[in-house]
């Protein structure tokens, strides 16, 4: 039976990056497999050259100042290293989410931070709007998609300062002017690859302006100068992701892949709406087209939904717990065939209850 993979991350990718990392993980160069292979190799440079520049070019960022790095730790040491690297006196954080909240605990180590707005007295099931951002701060950070909640921001501000955007979870979902962020960051286990590497495009004029030391491992700057091969990288998370990020230029880039994304939004977000045995979490203006979170208005029938959706193919649907309910998570390379079956499955409950 085919699988329906929904999961939030790790997140299903393209059958055709599958088989070819696997057939690289068994023979990449010359009867070499990929992870035995010297990461200073001229076949893996290639790689890592060539998943940096996909991702300059898809973000339309090629030739204005940009660098593209694969790292590791996750998005998570990622909220160290904007700190450390931009953070002098005070920054501003928009708090819309589990991960924006664990960005600012994490800044707080280093200097003052201060919460613009928040939705956190709301469980984060909208955006905030119409907050200010001050003129004198060093940054302002935002997370542009809450996967646990199900809200995506769909306006930036006109920031006066660098702008630095967590976009682990829709980062190549969607058209935007990614010229008006100064630094991207973004996990690959949401929309690029496997776990292991993460995503990081920085616009090279705002490093260096910090007076603290800043450890080599932890340093932007290090890490460009070295090409992202400071130490030695995680190559198949690398490498997967230069696979998905090419199968995404052949599809015809991000322009291609929105349309497609908002297919699948629009036809889950109706089922939600029209059927009256679910409701959504998030505030509709703010809904994300990555992860549709929704709840059953009768808890009784939990148990033959999920006997349903299981019996149907379908995996990694289950809320958060900070939400509870559902989470169909809608990267890209999740098919519209795939929300059709789940959208059936609700249906299906309807007429049965």
């Amino acid at each position: 039976m085919k699988k329906h993979n929904f999961s939030a991350g790790p997140c299903v990718l393209p059958k055709s990056v599958i088989q070819k990392a696997s057939e690289a993980l068994l023979d990449f160069d010359n009867g070499l497999s990929l992870i035995e292979i010297s990461h200073r190799s001229k076949p893996f440079v290639d790689v890592m050259e060539n998943a940096r520049a996909l991702a300059l070019e898809l973000l339309g960022l090629e030739g204005k100042g940009y660098k593209a790095l694969f790292l590791q730790g996750g998005a998570s040491t990622q909220f160290l290293m904007v700190a450390l690297n931009l953070l002098e006196k005070r920054a501003g954080y928009l708090n819309t989410g589990t991960w924006s909240d664990k960005a600012i605990k994490e800044a707080k180590i280093y200097d003052d931070i201060y919460e613009v707005a928040s939705s956190k007295s709301a469980n984060f099931n909208y955006i905030p709007k119409g907050y200010d951002i001050p003129e004198n701060y060093d940054y302002f950070h935002c997370t542009s998609n809450n996967t646990i909640f199900g809200t995506q921001m769909k306006r930036f501000p006109n920031s006066p300062i660098p702008m630095v955007c967590d976009m682990s979870s829709d980062i190549f979902s969607r058209q935007l002017d990614f010229t008006q962020f100064d630094l991207i960051y973004a996990g690959a286990q949401k929309n690029m690859g496997p776990a292991g590497t993460t995503l990081v495009v920085v616009k090279e004029d705002i490093l260096g302006k910090v007076s603290r030391k800043i450890p080599s491992m932890m340093d932007y700057k290090v890490h460009i100068s070295k090409g992202s091969m400071f130490n030695t990288p995680p190559v198949f998370a690398v490498y997967t992701s230069m696979l998905t990020l090419q199968w995404l230029k052949d599809l015809g880039g991000i322009k291609a892949i929105e349309e497609e994304n908002e297919k699948k939004a629009r036809l889950i977000y109706s089922e939600i709406d029209l059927n009256p045995l679910f409701k959504g979490y998030a505030v509709k203006e703010d809904r994300s087209t990555m992860n549709a979170t929704f709840t059953l208005e009768n808890e009784n029938l939990k148990e033959t939904f999920d006997a349903m959706w299981k019996e149907a193919g379908i995996n990694g649907l289950n809320g958060h717990r900070s939400v509870g309910g559902y989470r169909a998570s809608m990267y890209n390379a999740l098919s519209l065939d795939s929300v059709k079956a789940l959208v059936e499955v609700m249906s299906e409950l309807e007429r049965k209850a």
